[in-house]
């Protein structure tokens, strides 16, 4: 059974009567939101649909932490935005133009999660602690702050102390003022709910607790959130899933200071870029998004990519080669789901969540790949070809397909905008066997001859040893695109061929 259905049948039996099933996830905008965030969502989404396909009713909510405080910024922002560390991220202004710095993070990244037609319920947590939603729990936390103190020390390794105990408080308070955190809480009247403290700008205020820019602290905010919202499934990081980690914190202060048992939990992976193996940060600047992906590959094909793997598996992300192996995969199993021949039920699950109702399309990434380059990206002469071969297709997936394949190979792999050899290669040619060397002229004299360029490699090789036959043909194919390409393989020779255009093929064969 796949993973998303394993957790789906958890969360029914832990709760099989509830008539909607909220699941959760969430994050700080801290800068552009990456692909490693981005296994947060798909992670729940896929939850989600496999919740659905068992008939329950489900409500996919998303935390937007925009209440949490800039900490740091990241390498593509102007540095002199440090002037604004210590506020929250929805008073931070936009570092590109109109609005703050949350929002433009945030919208961002949820038009991306359009693109995959995942549409949970944003809840922005600026908004939420402003309106008063909160402050029954917030008053309860700061009742107990004591208590909270005493879960938070089971567990670190150095002993509690009476002073600081006294001392503690659950929460950051915002200035009215600077709008930073740099604040000391002096005192909370439990009776009167009044908060006095102070600002290191010089600022002192003594203010009821309605009227307070106050923010609880992470782990005991992520579980007011679970209280509040009665979730009852949410990933989360591996930096959040170790023995001491923010789950199992907040799992006791959901338990003992909110009364809520914590939702079922699922820790995934962090995600890296082939060739590096730096976590993801949103903070750094150096990411990868998922409009990096949807420039190269179809939404589904993304989710694809992310519902194959575990959530506790790591895996990369690469931008060469495995893009056209990553298209091929899903092109083979979508086909063989499509006509009933794929026999991994894992699989089919994994189609069921991320391609059901995908049409495959007539021409391959794989075989645009091949020729757009040498056409020097002319999608009309593309079509032109494509045409002449009897190959069908629709307009418009051509254009998308080409424009992905334009955009992969200029953008990432430059190296591979082919162009057919300028001149003959004269010294590869004599390199070759004598025997080889014979079977690239017959070639050539069949082509001449306009026989089809496949079936003449077959039939040049054609021998009774079937194993010296598959040899032989695959080494006058290497032969053919070096000498055509200067490289061992390419597009399928009747397109290499119309791509080419006939006079110049012959020519570069001929010796």
């Amino acid at each position: 059974m796949h993973w998303a259905y394993e957790i789906a049948k958890r969360i029914i039996l832990t709760d099989p009567d509830l008539e909607t099933y909220t699941i959760a996830s969430g994050i700080s905008p801290s800068g552009t939101v990456h692909l490693g965030n981005f296994r947060e969502v798909a992670t729940t989404h896929f939850v989600a649909k496999a919740l659905e396909s068992m008939g329950k009713n489900v409500r996919f909510i998303f935390s937007w932490d925009d209440f949490d405080r800039l900490r740091k910024i990241p390498s593509n922002i102007d540095a002199g935005f440090s002037e604004h560390i210590g506020k929250p991220y929805s008073e931070v202004p936009n570092p590109f133009g109109q609005g703050t710095w949350a929002s433009h993070f945030e919208k961002e990244f949820e038009t991306s999660l359009e693109a995959f037609n995942i549409r949970p319920e944003f809840i922005f947590q600026h908004r939420e602690y402003s309106s008063g939603r909160y402050l029954p729990s917030i008053e309860r936390a700061l009742k107990k702050r004591k208590e909270i103190y005493d879960i938070l020390m089971e567990f670190k390794t150095n002993e509690p102390s009476g002073e600081e105990r006294e001392a503690f408080y659950p929460a950051t308070v915002y200035c009215k003022s600077c709008g930073k955190d740099d604040i000391h809480i002096e005192s909370f009247s439990e009776e009167d709910l009044i908060l006095t403290y102070h600002c290191n700008c010089g600022v002192k205020e003594t203010e009821k607790l309605d009227s307070v820019l106050l923010k609880l602290n992470w782990k005991v905010d992520w579980a007011m959130r679970w209280a509040v919202e009665r979730v009852k499934f949410e990933p989360g990081g591996r930096d959040h899933s170790s023995e001491n980690g923010s789950y199992t914190v907040s799992k006791v202060i959901a338990d003992k200071i909110f009364d809520y048992k914590a939702p079922l939990y699922t820790a995934y992976e962090f995600i890296s870029q082939k060739g590096s193996h730096k976590k993801m940060s949103s903070s750094s600047g150096e990411v990868l998004k998922t409009e990096d992906l949807l420039d190269v590959y179809p939404p589904e094909v993304v989710l694809f990519l992310f519902a194959r793997h575990r959530p506790e598996a790591a895996f990369h992300i690469g931008l060469d080669d495995d893009v056209i192996k990553n298209h091929t995969e899903f092109e083979r199993v979508l086909t063989a789901y499509q006509d009933g021949s794929l026999n991994d039920p894992i699989m089919k699950q994994v189609m069921d969540l991320t391609a059901s109702d995908v049409m495959l399309p007539n021409v391959s990434f794989n075989q645009i790949a091949g020729l757009l380059p040498l056409l020097s990206f002319r999608t009309d002469l593309l079509a032109f070809i494509l045409n002449n071969q009897g190959i069908t297709f629709q307009p418009e997936e051509l254009e998308d397909i080409s424009a992905r394949v334009k955009h992969w190979i200029r953008q990432w792999n430059p190296e591979k905008e082919l162009r057919a050899n300028g001149e003959k290669q004269v010294d590869y040619f004599l390199s070759l066997p004598e025997h080889v060397k014979e079977q690239v002229q017959q070639f050539r004299f069949s082509i001449v001859a306009g026989a089809d360029p496949m079936l003449s490699v077959y039939e040049i090789c054609r021998q009774e040893d079937k194993k010296k036959m598959k040899t032989e043909q695959k080494a006058l194919f290497q032969s053919i695109y070096m000498l055509i390409l200067g490289q061992k393989s390419g597009p399928k020779l009747p397109l290499l061929l119309s791509a080419v255009g006939k006079d110049r093929f012959l020519a570069l064969l001929a010796f």
